[in-house]
């Protein structure tokens, strides 16, 4: 049997090579460089609206019958009835007091509910946000202090709560970290809680209205 030999049909260049290899180490480089960038700048930029102490919260009045209420919502979807459960501002804020511990603190002594805006579909809140520096390794914290809105969107667990709009008296919140804070969902620590995570995961339908946030398992 003849022997097959293969046989180049174009020159190789050693320095191909050189210029791949060259062209992978000058991305890895602008990569490393561009997260210290971001980095630095994002936190001078945070360093420049928040303080180095939180505000304490005004105090939480528990609203009695309120976990009864959110467990006979859940159980009513679950049978496959039709529920609908309205929520005051105090009961919102009733609800900051179920929240687990995250890590960097409760819902409760981060945040208020002060109003709802029908109109705009925003729960407008108090906020005292710890933040972490650049230097995360030595665990100190600063605080965003203003006003938070939080708009409602629907998941596959039900509604999340996510940043709309951030005021701070006196500052501009840069575009770059407003759009940071909008990526993280507020309700994920509810999620797996024994009564409020059946209930988000029964909602279908969220409407904000003057009196009252109302909760639908009606789509």
């Amino acid at each position: 049997m003849a022997k097959i030999e293969k046989t180049p049909t174009g020159e190789f260049h050693s320095g191909y090579g050189c210029i791949i290899m060259t062209a992978v180490v000058a991305v890895v480089a602008f990569i490393v460089w561009w997260s210290w960038y971001s980095l630095v700048t994002m936190d001078k930029e945070i360093g420049l609206l928040t303080q180095p102490m939180p505000v304490t919260m005004p105090a939480i009045s528990p609203q009695p019958g309120l976990e009864q209420r959110l467990a006979d919502f859940a159980k009513a979807a679950n049978e496959g009835q039709t529920a609908d459960l309205t929520l005051t501002v105090a009961e919102l804020n009733a609800l900051l007091l179920l929240a687990p511990d995250g890590g960097n603190g409760t819902y409760k002594d981060m945040l208020r509910v002060k109003s709802l805006d029908a109109a705009n579909r925003l729960i407008v809140t108090d906020a005292s946000l710890p933040m972490n520096t650049a230097k995360f390794w030595e665990d100190t914290k600063r605080y965003l202090v203003g006003e938070i809105d939080f708009a409602l969107e629907m998941t596959a667990l039900g509604p999340d709560a996510k940043v709309s709009v951030v005021r701070i008296p006196g500052k501009t919140v840069p575009e770059g970290m407003l759009k940071g804070m909008q990526m993280y969902g507020y309700l994920g620590p509810y999620q797996a809680h024994p009564t409020i995570g059946p209930v988000l995961k029964a909602i279908k339908q969220v409407r904000i209205e003057t009196e009252g946030l109302r909760l639908s398992t009606e789509p």
